[in-house]
């Protein structure tokens, strides 16, 4: 072998720099900071927390002289009319909705049967 062949060898067998490693990731921390991996346990006890639930039948708006003359037997006209679906709250935020209807177990209460389920708006959902 002549010396331009071994050069062209030697500059043949050149070695590429061991990339660096990435560092880990941290790990995503959820509420209270947990670990997504220590989440899937905990779902039990969100499962527990208790929520309020409200059935909106309606509202209405009236100045405050009037309210000051409400007394027992007054008759407040609601927005919704009969039939008409009410709204089902849950922490502040509707739902669904629903028809109002007399459990069947015990006819002194009544219940709402569900109709729609709300979906969140994109503006909720980016909070």
């Amino acid at each position: 072998m002549d010396s331009s062949e071994e050069s062209m060898e030697t500059d043949m067998n050149f070695e590429l720099p061991e990339p660096e490693p990435e560092p880990d990731p941290e790990p995503f921390k959820g509420p209270m900071g947990t670990r997504s991996t220590d989440a899937a346990p905990n779902i039990e006890g969100v499962m527990r927390i208790p929520v309020t639930v409200q059935v909106v039948l309606g509202s209405a708006t009236m100045p405050v002289s009037n309210l000051l003359r409400l007394g027992r037997g007054a008759v407040v006209p609601l927005d919704h009319r009969v039939g008409e679906p009410v709204d089902v709250v849950v922490n502040g935020r509707v739902i669904a909705r629903g028809e109002v209807v007399v459990v069947e177990e015990d006819s002194a209460r009544f219940g709402v049967s569900l109709t729609e389920i709300v979906g969140s708006s994109v503006d909720e959902r980016s909070l």
